[in-house]
């Protein structure tokens, strides 16, 4: 009989993972089915194609054994207009305030989990084939920290696990160190000096939509991290907060700031007038050397040197290469995708190690999701009405052909076996380009995807190529764009599509023929046409959508989007 744990988070960018006998083997948000930006709730989709993917008696008989990511079930502001009136709040109001004094006595707490709980299983019974759900719940960075530690998979060897976030489970951070299989808390900071809702507030007050666009806020940063009035303002926003000089693990709010969930109106004072490029650089300034100052006490205190990171401000490309960066810092490991999508495998990981006293295999890669067989993708363009005239030809090496069509500065978008879970697309949900052709910037930007100017696109490289494109301070593996690197100088030329404009950096994606062998030899024959190992990739999706899923979605942003060609699977369609 399989060992089968499945993880749940219900709320903002909701999502399902499942781990049978040791490994991860699917793993999908909730938005990317019901094609709703950020999807929140219980992931009643995910959780059916779970279902109907992994059949099996014993989850009809026994009862399919369910981890939550949290144990305070709140209820989730999810659609964007909802988190943008609670960001705007300056206080909790009566009722908010009566639900936080309760929350802080462990009986009533516990009492109100028992009902959410409940209430939970019941609603799990109209999406599982199962009588008696057996759900349960961990700690929201608890989660984060078995993402870290059992995605590194470094278990003869003590860990330093850090956590950051807006908040979760009343906490915005903790320190947890790893050892033989087990994770210790010894440290927690409580949610009301977030420096992960700081960075929210920043975004919100910049005009976009926190815990969704601090990556633009990151993206506009280098443009203005040199003016005197960024640093200015991040020596400012350094003075509203402070470390415990009793356990410098941990950090509180000073100069009488209010609580950072409600910290709109006092932030709002202090850039009022303000240049917004020069907010956006005194922002990411201040969170790279507050983050790294924390991991230095973190590291001087335990002693420990092999650091693994968690939570959505670690989302923040450029603070992590600031903590790899750091000589204290012997080895680090970023969970990809690390926002609170993750804890339904953190949660998942963690009740499989609990039931069978066994530890689950480490992070493999990311095509976690679904997948379309030949008769789907055949009937999915036999079904399509396209708006635009449509030429198919199926191949027998579509990888060739997509290289070739690169290498002559043509933009394609890819759509090749299981989808990739989490924030990032890695090769087989993709809009692809020569990264030597600036002008493919443009023409995404302006027909695909209407990002915003300043904003930069990623690439992926064959892994043996990485260092010929990118400096790393200290060998580490990238395969999953959570990390940005410096690039080479003399290599810039042949790159300039898919590094940032302005500081010369980039996030990549080493492809591994271990884990895609497809889209490594697509690359691969790149190479041999070009000589570069690289290319563009950003994620296949129109401008607020989620990245595809289905064959079906595919065909719909192809044909409604400028682009001219789409591999799907096997066959080529382009527009005639």
């Amino acid at each position: 009989m399989c060992k089968r744990v499945v993880g749940v988070h219900n709320g903002h960018n909701s999502s399902a993972a499942m781990v049978q006998d040791g490994q991860l083997a699917f793993a999908l948000q909730e938005e990317r089915l019901t094609r709703v930006k950020n999807q929140g709730g219980l992931p009643k989709l995910t959780l059916q194609r779970i279902a109907s993917e992994y059949p099996g008696d014993e989850i009809r008989n026994e009862g399919l054994p369910v981890a939550f990511g949290g144990r305070n079930l709140t209820a989730c502001d999810w659609q964007r207009e909802a988190i943008l009136k609670s960001y705007g709040q300056t206080s909790s109001g009566p009722v908010g305030n009566l639900k936080r004094l309760a929350r802080r006595n462990a009986f009533v707490s516990d009492s109100i989990n028992l009902v959410k709980f409940r209430n939970l299983e019941n609603e799990l019974k109209t999406v599982l084939p199962q009588e008696h759900p057996d759900a349960l719940g961990f700690d929201h960075h608890l989660c984060h920290a078995a993402a870290a530690y059992f995605g590194w998979g470094k278990m003869d060897e003590k860990v330093l696990v850090l956590t950051c976030d807006g908040a979760g489970d009343c906490a915005c951070a903790s320190v947890n160190i790893g050892e033989n299989g087990k994770l210790k808390t010894i440290a927690r900071t409580e949610e009301s000096h977030s420096v992960g809702a700081f960075f929210g507030k920043i975004t919100y007050l910049l005009g976009m939509a926190p815990m969704e666009h601090e990556y633009k806020v990151m993206g506009l940063a280098p443009y203005a991290e040199n003016a005197r009035e960024a640093r200015k303002l991040a020596e400012e926003f350094d003075q509203l907060f402070e470390f415990d000089p009793h356990n410098p693990m941990m950090w509180r709010r000073k100069n009488g700031s209010p609580a950072m969930q409600f910290a709109a109106d006092y932030l709002a004072d202090r850039i009022q007038r303000k240049r917004f490029d020069h907010v956006a650089a005194g922002a990411q300034l201040f969170i790279e050397q507050f983050l790294a100052r924390w991991v230095e006490n973190c590291v001087r205190l335990t002693g420990i040197r092999r650091v693994a990171l968690s939570g959505g401000v670690f989302m923040n490309v450029k603070a992590n290469k600031r903590i790899l960066e750091l000589p204290e810092v012997e080895e680090l490991f970023v969970f990809p995708s690390c926002g609170d999508e993750t804890n339904a495998i953190g949660a998942a990981w963690l009740r499989y190690h609990q039931m069978y006293k066994q530890i689950p295999q480490p992070l493999e890669h990311l095509y976690l999701g679904t997948a379309c067989t030949e008769q789907e993708v055949e009937r999915a363009i036999k079904k399509y009405e396209f708006t635009n005239a449509v030429f198919t030809e199926e191949t027998p090496d579509i990888e060739r052909q997509v290289a070739e069509l690169l290498a002559d500065n043509k933009i394609v978008a890819r759509f090749k076996g299981r989808c990739e879970f989490g924030a990032r697309a890695l090769g087989n949900r993709s809009i692809l380009a020569n990264a030597a052709d600036t002008q493919a910037v443009r023409t995404i930007n302006s027909m695909i995807k209407c990002r915003d100017f300043w904003m930069p696109f990623a690439p992926s490289v064959l892994a043996e190529r990485s260092e010929d494109y990118f400096r790393k301070p200290k060998p580490m593996p990238a395969p999953h764009m959570i990390m940005t690197f410096d690039t080479h100088s003399e290599k810039r030329a042949a790159i300039p599509a898919a590094i940032h404009p302005q500081d010369f950096t980039g996030r990549p994606q080493e492809v591994l023929e271990r884990t895609n062998p497809s889209y490594y030899r697509l690359i691969k024959h790149f190479e041999e046409l070009t000589g570069e190992g690289l290319i563009l990739n950003t994620s296949f999706n129109l401008h607020g959508e989620p990245v595809v899923c289905t064959a079906e979605d595919a065909l719909r942003v192809f044909d409604v989007s400028g682009l001219q060609y789409l591999a799907l699977e096997n066959v080529l369609l382009k527009k005639v």
